[in-house]
């Protein structure tokens, strides 16, 4: 059966997010916090940094037209530093980012990131430099993020990326959904809980 979780190979045009250590908190501010689900926040990311006291837009690339449908960010050095809230990739993700290449970035975020389908990949400082440049200048280019071969490209540009080992086998082998993984075994599942004396009793005490 095909594994719909399996992620090799991202391919889409590009948003540039400058500027280095920018936290959670600019990411999606604390006051979006109080949501039941993540339905939403991706109309409040970098809320703060996107629109004024008045609810007018700044000067941002995410306000700005060209770069609407954008699929892959770029971005600096520490990114989503700060609180460990999951929010923050929630919210990048539901905007539309399927992927985001950048120099560092705070390990849970990086973390929160593989655990809902985003890879988070790192390249040299220059070579992220390079791709910011060239999405600013050319906002149609298509770039590709590739976890087997481990290499973005975007027009003339080529360039190797990393990332922990760990989350590219679980992007590879589609183990990052873990409730597809739970949903895909149900029945084994309840046939484990079964065999598990307090659950089978707590199953049977229901009306």
């Amino acid at each position: 059966m095909k594994n719909d979780s399996i992620i090799t190979a991202l391919t889409g045009t590009g948003l540039a997010i400058r500027g280095d250590e920018i936290d959670t908190d600019r990411i999606i501010p604390a006051r979006f916090l109080r949501c039941v689900t993540f339905d939403g926040l991706g109309e409040q990311a970098f809320r703060d940094e996107r629109f004024d006291g008045d609810d007018k837009p700044k000067a941002h690339p995410m306000n700005d037209p060209r770069f609407a449908k954008a699929t892959v960010l770029a971005v600096n050095k520490n990114f989503g530093c700060g609180s460990s809230r999951e929010h923050a990739p929630q919210a990048i993700a539901r905007w539309g980012i399927k992927t985001i290449i950048g120099e560092s970035y705070a390990d849970i975020f990086a973390g929160n990131c593989a655990s809902i389908g985003v890879p988070a990949v790192t390249a040299r400082h220059e070579d992220v430099k390079a791709l910011q440049d060239l999405i600013e200048a050319d906002p149609a280019a298509a770039i590709t993020v590739d976890l087997e071969a481990m290499r973005v490209t975007a027009g003339a540009l080529s360039f190797p990326v990393a990332m922990p080992d760990s989350h590219r086998k679980k992007f590879l082998s589609g183990t990052w959904d873990t409730m597809a993984g739970l949903l895909a075994n149900a029945e084994a599942a309840r046939e484990t809980g079964a065999r598990i004396p307090y659950l089978a009793l707590a199953a049977g005490s229901r009306p």
